[in-house]
């Protein structure tokens, strides 16, 4: 089995693997999305860890907590200073409580002690805030992040899923506060999502802050399994679970069978495959990995071989030419909306 190589995380001294282990699949999903028990779990664990991996994601609201409980299983029986632990909060989590929701400080210690005991473990290596919560003053939420690491539950911060202003001023205020800085961003960003690009790439490379992609195969839509005149979805994927639900992270059949740049993308993947000797996967996060900004890349396998799979697009004895990345990003490319095609293109025109 190929291995990782390592980055360091953002401008800290923390150094992780290419891959980052993603375990949004980890139990059994109350809404039916296809996932694996924890014998399964285990399985992917072992053979991530013996492939040199060690940066596992999870949130304290995958499966309720179940996701948690399974790692927390399986760490007991490892190293535990070998891997590094990311968890998140503020995702609704019961429904009757009406603080168990955002980003308040009151939110935040309750979430970091319940990941804690199902983690079975005294710290995480680093928390992430799960999504932008409009009503919490920011201060209020980075102080309380900030006494975490004081305390030593967390080691290091994160956010994820935010617009570019928002993380230009979560780190602006960590600086003006002298509190903990942020090192890395979680984000979907992907050959067919490039709009994380639009400030938040840029904010990550003048600040110092790891982008780290989630779906980066865009719910299936980049594994390889999907060919032009395709009528389903492949049958027990998460694509056929998501058929008609409007979420932002689920790959809509219908709307990308009908986009035909999606269809130029994937036979521009297909042809870069070919040549290499690759899987379709592999060049999709291959692309990832040699942007600037990228340290690691998050995957969330159901099996071993898909594992495999990606773990062999990590491999440091390989990349994509110059060439081939402008290939795959012209390919790709979305429309800039105003302002950015009014400053891109006076720039150009000062060059």
């Amino acid at each position: 089995m190929s291995r990782v190589s390592y980055n360091w995380l953002g401008q800290s001294g923390l150094r992780a693997s290419n891959i980052c282990l993603g375990t949004m699949n980890f139990g059994k999903h109350e809404g039916g999305r296809p996932s694996c028990n924890q014998d399964d779990a285990h399985a992917i664990l072992d053979h991530y860890a013996e492939a040199g991996g060690n940066f596992i994601d999870v949130a304290d609201v995958y499966q309720a907590g179940d996701a948690e409980t399974i790692i927390g299983n399986w760490l007991i029986k490892q190293k535990r200073e070998r891997f590094i632990i990311a968890t998140k909060c503020g995702r609704i989590w019961d429904k009757t409580d009406p603080n168990s929701v955002g980003l308040s400080r009151k939110h935040i210690l309750e979430s970091i002690d319940g990941s804690l005991k199902r983690l079975q473990t005294d710290y995480v290596d680093i928390f992430f805030t799960h999504v932008w919560h409009d009503r919490t003053p920011l201060e209020e939420t980075l102080s309380a992040l900030n006494d975490l690491v004081r305390e030593g539950k967390v080691r290091y911060l994160g956010v994820s899923n935010v617009k570019g202003w928002q993380l230009q001023k979560i780190v602006d205020i960590c600086k003006y506060n002298h509190w903990q800085p942020v090192i890395c961003l979680q984000q979907q960003y992907s050959i067919l999502c490039r709009s994380t690009e639009f400030e938040l790439t840029d904010v990550c490379k003048t600040e110092g802050v790891g982008l780290l992609p989630w779906s980066p195969l865009k719910g299936g839509w980049l594994s390889g399994k999907i060919q032009a005149g395709s009528t389903g979805a492949v049958p027990g994927s998460r694509m056929e679970w998501a058929r008609g639900r409007a979420h932002h992270s689920h790959p809509d059949f219908d709307w990308f069978k009908n986009n035909k740049q999606v269809w130029s993308i994937l036979a521009m993947l297909e042809e870069l495959a070919k040549k290499h000797d690759r899987s379709v996967p592999q060049i999709a996060v291959r692309w990832l990995l040699q942007k600037p900004t990228v340290p690691s890349v998050v995957i969330g396998p159901r099996t071993i071989s898909h594992l495999q799979d990606i773990v062999s697009a990590a491999s440091p004895d390989w990349h994509l030419s110059t060439d081939e990345m402008k290939l795959l990003d012209d390919v790709s490319t979305i429309p800039q909306p105003y302002p950015y095609d009014y400053i891109e293109l006076f720039n150009k025109e000062c060059q």
